[in-house]
């Protein structure tokens, strides 16, 4: 649907959902696109990763996601 630059503003300034008038079919976040990586790993990490996973009730893709944003945050920080 297209609208008027003027209309898209008075409709967002009165607080109004202008979600109607945007394509996001295309948008994406820079810096947060996915791209795949092949890693091997030993089969005893995976077998752990898997009970891990388990444990907390996420699949391994997730864990091994989260455990490695933690490492590089705790580096960023200098809290490693």
């Amino acid at each position: 649907m297209r609208v008027k630059a003027s209309k898209f503003d008075q409709e967002f300034d009165q607080g109004k959902d202008v979600a109607r008038y945007l394509d996001v079919s295309k948008a994406r976040r820079p810096g947060l696109e996915q791209r795949r990586v092949n890693v091997d790993i030993p089969v005893w990490m995976i077998e752990s990763l898997d009970r891990e996973a388990a444990r907390v009730g996420v699949p391994r893709q997730s864990l091994v996601k989260l455990w490695i944003a933690e490492r590089l945050e705790r580096l960023r920080t200098g809290a490693a």
